[in-house]
């Protein structure tokens, strides 16, 4: 519904901000209602979303396909960017670009292709006690998503589990490490866009959604055995903090499993003050927030607002010595939360508070991140 940006503007602008080299791979034909397709640079053909696909040589060709603003547009393109170099790509220091028309429905198909033909292989997990091999004959995973409520009139609930190793079948018994207790899988699901289907058997790259009620959550491992665990799954700590006002006292019950479901999702994150009774809700963006608000409503029919709470910053707290942890938290009590799985956490004032007592406490860790 929009006229698209300018391709030179937009990928000056994917190199600034992710600081990649930008390598384009295709170019568009014009824009908006003038919108007649996209060029392969690779090959050089002209690929028309109505209509068979033309080659275009250069701006020699006798017998141009591309208008001449074009034709020059594209042999700046190919002179000014970086070639694609494929280790680069893998190694995170280049990003090939694709241009489509998502009104037209176009251009889709030669990014999933490029994808197939350019991401790397499953590589090694790491794990405890020890990295995880694409090649293992064991079936292991990790849950990296949970989406709740997916079909409302189901009430579903999906666990999102990429596949690290062995061939998973249809009906297999994983044990997942969060409780410790086999289950059996038997309607695991291939997602694509809004299309879903069975999966009969799963490849390590794989990612395939296990309905559940609330037994997986994000971080879990799962495998044959339960002597495995994946690492480098943290929570970071908020940058926003605010506390929540239930409009309706009597629907304190549907609040609190409204913010857990959420902070399993990664939606928010939810801290629960030792003193007073308002619970606390952390989030990375504004954005987040929003849809925390939307949710309730329309999901959980939970009216509540927001206000802005005394705190700026949490930190999640460990000390190799418990009676360190204790005496830091009888001191400072007023800050002191649990987060959904009962870690301690220090809701701070001010980044200086937190400089403050870490000075005044060596004994206590204040952690940014934690592992899930």
């Amino acid at each position: 519904d929009r006229e698209g940006r300018d391709p030179f503007a937009l990928l000056d602008e994917i190199a600034d901000q992710l600081q990649l080299d930008v390598c384009p791979m295709s170019w568009p034909v014009g824009m908006g209602g003038e919108f007649e397709g996209v060029l392969d640079l690779t090959s050089g053909a002209v690929y028309r979303p109505d209509g068979p696909a033309r080659t275009f040589q250069g701006r020699t060709d006798p017998a141009p396909v591309l208008p001449p603003a074009i034709a020059d547009e594209v042999e700046l393109a190919r002179g000014g960017y970086a070639s694609f170099d494929a280790d680069r790509y893998r190694a995170g220091d280049l990003t090939p670009v694709f241009f489509g028309s998502a009104l037209k429905d176009f251009g889709v198909a030669e990014l999933i292709a490029a994808l197939g033909l350019h991401a790397p292989a499953p590589r090694p997990q790491p794990a405890e006690p020890a990295p995880i091999s694409p090649d293992a004959a064991e079936v292991t995973g990790f849950v990296f998503k949970v989406q709740a409520n997916m079909d409302p009139q189901h009430r579903d609930r999906i666990a999102f589990m990429r596949l690290c190793s062995g061939v998973f079948k249809r009906g297999m018994k994983l044990t997942p490490s969060g409780s410790g207790k086999p289950i059996a899988v038997h309607s695991p699901i291939l997602f694509f866009a809004q299309n879903r289907e069975v999966a009969d058997e799963a490849y390590p790259g794989d990612i395939i959604g296990i309905p559940n009620h609330g037994t997986l959550r994000v971080g879990d491992t799962l495998s044959e055995r339960a002597a495995i665990r994946f690492t480098g799954l943290p929570n970071f700590a908020p940058e926003i903090l605010r506390r929540v006002q239930l409009r309706d006292p009597t629907k304190t019950k549907q609040l609190r499993k409204a913010l857990d479901d959420m902070a399993e999702e990664g939606v928010t994150q939810v801290f629960y003050p030792d003193i007073g009774s308002n619970w606390v809700i952390g989030v990375v963006g504004q954005l987040q927030l929003d849809v925390l608000l939307s949710r309730l409503d329309a999901e959980y029919k939970v009216a509540a607002g927001l206000e802005p709470a005394p705190f700026e910053t949490a930190r999640w707290l460990s000390a190799a010595d418990p009676a360190d942890l204790k005496a830091f938290a009888e001191i400072n009590r007023g800050g002191m939360a649990k987060d959904r799985d009962g870690a301690p956490v220090l809701l701070a004032k001010s980044a200086w508070e937190i400089g403050y007592m870490t000075e005044r406490h060596p004994g206590v860790t204040f952690a940014t991140t934690r592992e899930r």
